[in-house]
């Protein structure tokens, strides 16, 4: 066999190996997927009508289609926590040095949480989709086309906060730090443009929430599944995606193959 074929076996081996772990111990996934749906109940049927008079008298219908894209993309965000605590896990329980003196290709280990973190993210959030579709959402004015670059956009980022929480979580001493190191990947979402248009907020937390990745990411995904203007958000959207994945990539990689102390 050649060395790339040696690698997609390995890889997808990998893969395997931690869909299993998810479908066995999925707690954790649970736990994770629980609370964006939480907070999309939450800011639809409590917060909803406030928040949405807030934003010039809409009413609820429209601010359920303006809050769910950046539920959607906190979800990403809180689903790549668990690969970050899934990596710690395994550095900490040993089994990642007994993959160290076996002949198989290294950076397999690292693709297959990869890969599977991502399958998770778009699974999530389209069990997240469900719930808001439920509840009221609707994207009619959408193009098959938009609806495909939005899926696209989805799986982008949740490949470049992935290649971060891997990262995290093999720069973590065990679980629980391993959590705590990605919690601003839940957190950004929070402090952008997710629940509320920025220019709605006070002067000088405008820019916290203009200049992070999450912004453009959500202002873009809204404009693919509403069917409107995305301006210059998409260029950013991507831009940061294919930073925060090359940052990822060679942070997850410098550190793996360092020599274990």
């Amino acid at each position: 066999m050649s060395a790339l074929s040696l690698a997609a076996r390995d890889s997808s081996t990998m893969l395997r190996r931690n869909l299993l772990h998810a479908r066995r111990y999925p707690s954790l996934t649970l736990n994770l997927l629980l609370t964006p749906v939480v907070m999309l109940l939450l800011f639809v049927y409590v917060f909803g009508d406030v928040m949405s008079a807030g934003m010039g008298g809409a009413d609820r219908d429209a601010y359920i289609a303006y809050v769910v894209p950046g539920i959607l993309m906190m979800t990403v965000g809180g689903t790549v926590v668990g690969t970050a605590v899934s990596v710690s896990n395994d550095m900490s329980e040993g089994i990642i040095a007994r993959f160290r003196t076996m002949a198989i290709h290294r950076p397999s280990i690292l693709v297959g949480h990869v890969v599977g973190s991502v399958l998770q993210c778009l699974m999530s959030v389209l069990l997240v989709g469900a719930v808001a579709v439920a509840i009221g959402f609707r994207s009619t004015d959408a193009t098959a086309l938009e609806w495909l670059a939005a899926f696209g956009l989805t799986a982008l980022i949740a490949l470049a906060l992935t290649w971060i929480a891997v990262g995290m979580g093999l720069v973590s001493p065990n679980a629980e730090a391993a959590s705590n190191n990605a919690l601003p990947l839940v957190v950004l979402p929070l402090i952008s443009s997710a629940f509320v248009p920025i220019d709605a907020m006070p002067g000088w937390f405008q820019p916290i929430a203009e200049y992070q990745p999450f912004t453009p990411a959500i202002e873009t995904l809204r404009g693919l599944l509403l069917g409107t203007e995305i301006g210059h958000n998409g260029w950013l959207a991507v831009a940061w995606c294919l930073g925060l994945t090359v940052l990822g990539y060679f942070w997850s990689k410098a550190t793996f193959d360092r020599d274990p102390s």
